[in-house]
């Protein structure tokens, strides 16, 4: 056996010796074939590069000559102008050196520039005598007797020598001139060595015309309209020599320029005499200077044979090595495919061991919920219970700090949750109607104490283009909304807080051209300056964004006047769509945000002072969810701010248009309708800012009222003596004046009293308008007597209601008793029989108390089962709040024994059994069961919807949280046919 081992293994190393000298043997090959390949791929790139550079250097030597002789003509054409068709000529020598001297930069490759002007024998006598000196041959000697001559006339300083001089007096110029004026293009000469620089040039003529010579002169036309040539000397060598300077590579080629105008003797014209370099690649291009007579070419070579590429080495090399690692690869591959399988079983188990911390995280989270919200139901319950009952001022005070307190630690506890759920994806978006409006107005009445103890104004506005009922999460929203809006309260000291709400679309007209790069606490330090001094805000104080202005915000009013009204839920451009786009700011004149601080604002638990001492409390966590909750809501949250100026959070949510029946549902579980009463009435407003005026105009607009405005009380009396001036029958007088406390001076009250005294007994105004007061602050109240009322800020729609209908004496329209909804609990709850389950014996005395309180007939239990045994069918119970964490039977529990006994006795109803009364009669079993746990995880959530329960109240609860808990099962019991 070991011998036939023994020799599997010398056959396996002898099979595998072979294949390992086959596979270097085939590995060699591939590596010369590769080598030959890629050298003939590199000398074909070379050539193809000689050929792209050599053609560059050609058209670029073209262009350049181009550039020459085309201001050579245009110095022709000057010549043309001022010195034949000015009498007398404009144009002396003088004046031609000057300006030649001065233009040379745009003759680069010129030496100079000389004009030579055309003489007849019979008027040299006559020229020579006006110029002074006799016609000289280019020997200097005098001209003999010609037919006509070509003396300089003009010539730049440079080649100043060659004045007098009679360029038809050399063969090769002669013969250029005749050229140049029969074809009226420029020519060249033979290359020839120039005086100076000694370097390979030729001189370019170019015949001069006088005017009126048309398009289409034959060559006798041009010869009689010639009036002289203009001639310069081109340095080749130059021309040449600057271009391979300026051009990548020209240390890698060699270039020779050659004259072929006789192609079996070419004249050089750039390079050396004998060509060197490597010739075995070369490569020959035309060049075209203009003359059709002659022609050119450049002949280029690299000046040394291309090197071989390094990669003829390297990739045949990198080939025969890969190969030769192939097999090391594969035995490689074989053990990490083990390695692999090992980490596998060792990330599964790290995944079970992850998912279990996040079970115990989610464990830990609802348990600690639970223990803490537990007692503070109780202490906030007991405190709701001490506050109704007689105490003295110091004790009310205690108790009120107490409650004050204790809300705030559950607050704390909501934005630690809400991250938590955030950070595990299983936050939810609700989606129900809501009346925005009425939102905003009550995060307003959150925060009327602190702004007025600040003295700052505190307002909002919400577009009428924003329709009246969304659908949406709306307790997301008003958390947004509190979050952003209590910052602003807590940081500003001075000033105002506002709040604008409008459609992405309008808003964007207004603020078009504005630049991005405001956003994200950036903003530009020109356009701070230009607007320094000009503060038309709500408070007259400078805020941080200057989109915000007047003129802005009066563009979006008179758009909103143009546009139809979208309140009804009829959204202008959008009806295909039922999404609703929101753009909502905030906009304070506080403290504002370091720079050094802007770049972290929406980091949780990140504050802009985070030091021992800082002034300001708070976790830092509110931006962080705030940010979370509006992308979640399909938006995007940015801010502006300047330190010491103030700060502006801008976001955009998207919501849902409702539908008619939600909107009327929607307006039924409404806490407090607006009152009607006051539709068609008018008023007068006096405010000296606008932003402010239309802010109130806003408010009473939502009352139905009609509002004038005007800047002062002394216009705002003669608007009311105008109008009634000119119809007393047909203009609505105005029955009440409301004033800015700011537009209100000392010693007014007697003034105004007597004008509007004035106005009626003259018969314009049929009763006097009562007048109130508009303050923002306690201390602002006014003691004068004169006012009617004073109406405290920040204004809501409800409470403008309220001081209007007691100031006007609207007895019918008087608010009812119990204020913020209480009326609506109570008919709700009255006489309705309610079985509450908890374990605990303080809620449990909380939750009776809190629903005795609105009239409800309260039960008790313990325990599950013994909420078992109090809704055995038949039972007269018309809801049960269940407590979820209960010993012996939990609240999930208890809820599924309840659901199995109402299924069952449906089903027997059903089936033509008999009802748990004894009789026969149709009735469909279902208790609206209310889970009532301080657990508000979303996993707790879906166990209760899974295990049969109908809704979900957090303790402590709140009457606006039990409002909305119970009405629409309780509504719809009371009205059936709602839903129909």
């Amino acid at each position: 056996m070991g011998y036939e081992m023994g020799g599997e293994r010398r056959r396996w190393w002898v099979n595998r010796t072979a294949i390992v000298v086959v596979w270097v043997v085939v590995s060699m090959a591939i590596w010369v074939g590769l080598h030959l390949y890629i050298r003939r791929v590199s000398m074909r790139k070379a050539e193809d590069t000689l050929v792209s550079m050599c053609e560059e250097r050609a058209r670029m030597i073209q262009d350049q000559f181009a550039v020459s002789v085309n201001h050579v003509h245009a110095l022709a054409i000057l010549i043309s102008t001022f010195h034949y068709q000015k009498q007398p000529s404009a144009i002396d020598q003088e004046t031609f050196a000057h300006y030649t001297a001065r233009t040379a930069f745009e003759r680069p490759l010129l030496n100079g520039v000389a004009y030579a002007q055309r003489v007849a024998h019979s008027e040299r006598d006559k020229f020579e005598n006006e110029q002074g000196w006799i016609i000289k041959t280019m020997k200097r000697k005098p001209s003999s007797k010609q037919d006509e001559y070509a003396p300089v006339i003009f010539s730049q300083e440079t080649v100043s020598y060659i004045e007098a001089l009679d360029m038809m007096s050399g063969e090769e110029d002669r013969e250029n001139i005749l050229r140049a004026r029969a074809t009226g293009k420029a020519v060249l000469t033979n290359p020839f060595r120039l005086l100076e620089s000694n370097h390979l040039g030729v001189v370019l003529t170019f015949p001069v015309y006088r005017s009126g010579l048309p398009a289409d002169a034959t060559v006798d036309d041009r010869v009689e309209a010639t009036a002289g040539y203009l001639g310069g000397a081109f340095d080749v060598e130059s021309l040449v020599d600057n271009l391979l300077r300026q051009l990548a590579g020209s240390q890698e080629i060699m270039v020779n320029v050659y004259d072929v105008t006789n192609i079996s003797k070419p004249l050089i014209m750039y390079g050396p005499q004998q060509p060197d370099g490597y010739m075995s690649l070369s490569h020959v291009s035309m060049l075209d200077f203009g003359d059709p007579f002659r022609k050119h070419h450049m002949m280029c070579r690299y000046s040394q044979k291309p090197p071989i590429p390094l990669s003829a080495i390297t990739t045949p090399s990198g080939v025969f090595v890969i190969c030769m690692l192939a097999g090391y690869i594969l035995y490689a591959a074989w053990n990490r495919y083990d390695n692999v399988k090992e980490d596998c079983r060792k990330m599964e188990e790290l995944k079970v061991q992850a998912e279990a911390a996040d079970v115990a995280k989610s464990q830990f989270l609802a348990t600690v919920s639970h223990e803490i919200r537990t007692p503070m139901n109780g202490v906030l319950g007991m405190l709701d219970m001490l506050l109704d009952t007689d105490l003295n001022l110091t004790q009310k005070d205690y108790a009120q700090t107490a409650q004050v307190c204790g809300k705030a630690l559950i607050s704390l506890i909501n934005e630690v949750l809400d991250r938590a759920k955030i950070e595990a994806g299983k936050l939810q978006i609700e989606a129900v109607p809501f009346d925005l409006r009425a939102i905003l107005d009550d995060v307003l009445s959150l925060f009327s104490s602190k702004s007025r103890e600040k003295g700052i104004e505190l307002a909002v506005f919400v577009s009428d283009n924003v329709p009246e009922f969304l659908t949406g999460d709306p307790g997301r929203f008003r958390q947004i909304i509190t979050n952003l809006v209590g910052n602003s309260v807590k940081f500003t000291e001075r000033g105002h807080i506002f709040v604008q709400v409008h459609l992405v679309d309008h808003s964007n007209v207004a603020t078009n051209g504005k630049s991005e790069a405001l956003l994200n606490g950036w903003i530009d330090e020109h356009e701070v300056k230009s607007y320094k001094t000009v503060f038309n805000t709500l408070s007259g104080v400078e805020a941080a964004d200057n989109r915000n202005s007047w003129e802005n915000f009066k563009q979006l009013l008179s758009d909103e006047t143009s546009l139809p009204d979208a309140s009804g839920n009829e959204m202008p451009g959008d009806k295909e769509s039922d999404k609703v786009t929101l753009t909502v700011s905030v906009e304070d004149t506080g403290i504002g945000i370091p720079l050094q601080a802007q770049d972290r604002v929406f980091t949780p638990f990140m504050q802009a002072d985070s030091s021992t001492s800082r002034n300001y409390g708070g976790t830092g966590i509110g931006l962080s969810i705030s940010k979370c909750l509006v992308e979640l809501m399909g938006g995007q949250i940015n801010f502006i701010s300047r330190p010491h100026v103030g700060s502006t959070f801008t976001f955009t949510v998207v919501l849902q248009r409702c539908k008619e029946s939600a909107i009327d549902d929607a307006k039924r579980v409404l806490p407090e309708p607006l009152p009607i009463s006051f539709r068609g009435m008018k008023s007068l407003l006096v405010d000296e800012r606008p932003v402010r005026g239309a802010v109130t105009r806003y408010h009473l607009q939502r009352l139905g009222i009609t509002v004038d405005v005007a800047s002062n009380m002394k216009m705002a009396l003669s608007t009311i003596a105008r109008q009634n001036g000119c119809s007393r029958n047909h203009v609505k007088q105005p029955k009440i004046i409301l004033v800015e406390k700011d537009s209100w001076t000392t010693g007014m009250d007697t003034c105004v009293s007597n004008e509007l005294s004035e106005l009626k007994q003259n018969g314009w105004l049929s009763e006097v308008p009562k007048v109130i007061l508009l303050v923002t602050s306690e201390s602002d109240k006014a003691k004068n007597s004169y006012f009617d009322t004073v109406i405290m800020k920040p204004l809501r729609a409800s409470t403008v209601a309220a001081c209007l209908q007691q100031v006007l004496r609207m007895g019918g329209q008087q608010r009812k008793q119990l204020p913020n909804g209480s009326a609506f609990l109570h008919n709700l709850l009255a006489g309705k029989n309610i079985l509450v389950v908890d374990d605990n014996k303080v809620n449990l005395r909380v939750a009776a108390r809190a629903l005795k309180k609105y009239g409800a007939n309260v039960a008790c239990a313990e325990s599950g089962k013994g909420a078992l045994s109090l809704l055995q069918l038949p039972h007269k119970f018309d809801a049960c709040f269940m407590d979820v964490q209960m010993p012996e039977m939990d609240g999930f529990e208890a809820t599924r024994q309840i659901r199995l006994m109402e299924n069952k006795a449906n089903e027997e109803v059903r089936h033509g059994g008999m009802t748990p009364h004894g009789t026969s009669e149709k009735v469909g079993w279902h208790l609206p069961v209310l889970a009532m746990t301080a657990d508000v995880i979303q996993a707790t959530y879906e166990e209760c919807m899974k295990c049969g329960m109908d809704g979900y109240v957090s303790k402590p609860f709140d009457e606006q949280q039990l409002y909305q808990a119970v009405a629409k099962f309780l509504i719809s019991k009371a009205h059936p046919d709602s839903e129909k």
